[in-house]
């Protein structure tokens, strides 16, 4: 181990002194690192104001949740982190991993929504702060994903018209920003439902995300169909394989790999556009951390609620870089 940390630290010095232009662009970034990064340090230890975040946790975290029931957002996030830890193990293959994730989802579903005269309903206008953020974009991530591979199959097929359908949808879902899409949701599709029948706001904006996100994975996944050689088909069909099985056992196998850094960038995109449900009055983690600061005991603690929402976004987006690299070496 320490061999291997010696061998690394020699590369990388190396690298960072090898030539003359790499010289100079180090000493140009340890002296930023020093004149900017030193003083954020300090500032952050000693002169921040923490008691921001230590008085208003509660209601960064789970916002208008019944006060007490927020253990079962809490077990929630719990269980998430759990299954994350799971898949990043990579000791499962992909069925019964999927098979955990689909009880991750109806335990998580049971504990926030409650019912069955075990635990008190909460409804989901109550959702709000991480909770709510954790919900549009597992969810989203989940749904919008399969639904992308279904979509590339369709625009990379050879019939025109399911060809033409999925162009037209992807087309027009890609230049068509979230933002509008969550205002189409809100306040147009109630409209066209029979008199009598209404959509959450949730489910609404979370209809919204999982169609914008899906147009852009379909485009990553076709990237990936296109990029598997030809032969690939002309071997399995020499095989006897038909169609189905051939893109079940043979492409996407190898479509879905090559496809990934671009779909996880997807869904980094996909957790962080969820901050845009505020137009549509859905209280995300970032409103959470921004509400208190309207009190004016906290007056001059934006930089604190921000820093801290910052790390809580960079904690899960990490997370989801880390699962991609996993699931693009499956």
């Amino acid at each position: 181990m320490n061999t291997d940390l010696a061998g690394s630290a020699k590369k990388m010095v190396r690298e960072w002194f090898d030539t003359p232009l790499h010289c100079l662009l180090t000493l140009i970034m340890a002296l930023l690192v020093w004149k900017a990064g030193i003083p954020f340090i300090k500032w952050v230890i000693f002169n921040a104001n923490w008691g921001f975040v230590r008085e208003n946790l509660r209601f960064i975290l789970f916002g208008f949740y019944p006060p007490q029931e927020q253990w079962r957002p809490l077990a929630a996030m719990v269980l998430l982190g759990v299954t994350g830890v799971v898949t990043l193990r990579g000791s499962l293959a992909w069925k019964p991993l999927a098979g955990v994730w689909a009880g991750f989802f109806l335990t998580a579903a049971f504990l926030l929504y409650g019912g069955l005269s075990l635990l008190v309903p909460v409804e989901s206008s109550r959702f709000s702060g991480l909770p709510l953020t954790l919900i549009l974009s597992v969810t989203g991530i989940a749904v919008s994903y399969p639904l992308g591979i279904l979509l590339a199959l369709g625009r990379n097929s050879s019939s025109p018209v399911l060809g033409g359908v999925t162009l037209v949808y992807i087309e027009i879902l890609q230049g068509v920003p979230l933002i509008s899409l969550l205002f189409v949701s809100s306040m147009l599709f109630p409209l066209f439902l029979p008199e009598g029948v209404s959509v959450g706001k949730l489910l609404r904006a979370e209809t919204a995300i999982i169609l914008s996100s899906s147009a852009y994975i379909a485009e990553a996944v076709r990237g990936g169909l296109r990029a598997v050689e030809t032969g690939q088909y002309e071997a399995a069909k020499a095989m006897g394989m038909n169609r189905v099985d051939t893109l079940w056992h043979v492409i996407l196998p190898q479509a879905l790999p090559i496809a990934m850094p671009a779909t996880v960038n997807r869904f980094i995109t996909l957790f962080k556009d969820t901050s845009l449900v505020i137009v549509v009055a859905l209280f995300d983690f970032l409103k959470t951390a921004q509400t208190p600061l309207a009190n004016p005991k906290w007056m001059g603690a934006s930089a604190e609620a921000y820093l801290f929402a910052a790390m809580i976004y960079f904690l899960f987006c990490f997370t989801l870089s880390r699962l991609g690299n996993k699931w693009g070496q499956a």
